[in-house]
Order: structure tokens, then C-alpha cells, then sequence
């Protein structure tokens, strides 16, 4: 009974378009500003509180909304950490006055639009939302 249910899901999730939970790559980028001074463990640091300045210009991280897919994919590429432990994190570094952690955007055209107008400005998007023109950093 049991391996007919999970068939039956598998199937669901390869035939109904929609019901394939998002598993595109997580592409960080950056304002105009930040083009080829950042690795992948500056970017650990910057979502961290633990660099605030990069070759000279402040930096601004900004995460996608608290649940959703691209940020658990972003926290468990990048950060090596799952939500509880990020928040977790930032609780600490909050409460002993070691920052704030990044703010939080709702859609990929939102973090699209901060990153590009801001300067110094970090964010990530699914690889499906990447456009040209934008400062691609990193990609996993």
C-alpha cells in the first residue's frame, strides 16, 4: 500500500505541471558597483553581518522572504544552514548588538529592482529570473 501511494506522488510530481517544488539554481547578484570583487566566502560573510564594506563601498544584503524556496535553496548553497539556525544566528547577533539581519523582499523583481538601484546593494533570485544586464556574482 505504502509504495503505491508514494508512485502515485511521484508521478503527481512529474506529470502536473506546477506541483514539482522549485529547484532552479540560486544566482547571487549585485549592484553595478560590486562587479568581480565578490567569492563566494565574502558573500557568506556579507549575509552573516560579518562584512559590511567590500572593495571600498558599504554593502546592503537583502534575503528573499522567510519560507520561501529560493531561500531555503540560497541558505543551503551558500550558507551551508537551514532557517532555524540562520534565525537563530540572527537572533544572537541582534540581541548583543552585533546588527540586523538583512531585509527581506517578497518577489525576485523586488530584489532585482533593490540590487540594481542600490548601490552596494546583495541579493539572489532563481536562475529562471535572471535578465541581461544584471551584475551576476555567483551561481550555484
Amino acid at each position: 500500500m505504502i509504495k503505491t501511494a508514494s508512485r502515485y506522488a511521484l508521478l503527481a510530481l512529474i506529470l502536473v505541471p506546477g506541483a514539482r517544488p522549485a529547484s532552479g539554481g540560486v544566482v547571487v547578484i549585485g549592484h553595478a558597483s560590486l562587479a568581480g570583487k565578490i567569492d563566494e566566502p565574502t558573500v557568506q560573510k556579507i549575509f552573516t553581518g560579518k562584512v559590511i564594506e567590500v572593495g571600498g563601498v558599504s554593502v546592503t544584503a537583502v534575503n528573499a522572504n522567510l519560507g520561501s524556496a529560493l531561500r531555503d535553496r540560497f541558505l543551503q548553497e551558500f550558507l551551508h544552514q537551514n532557517e532555524e539556525k540562520y534565525t537563530a544566528y540572527w537572533t544572537v547577533r541582534r540581541y548583543i548588538g552585533k546588527g540586523v539581519p538583512p531585509r527581506e523582499m517578497t518577489t525576485s523583481a523586488d530584489i532585482i529592482k533593490f540590487v540594481t538601484s542600490t548601490p552596494g546593494a546583495v541579493g539572489y533570485i532563481d536562475e529562471s529570473d535572471v535578465k541581461p544586464g544584471l551584475n551576476v556574482l555567483l551561481q550555484k
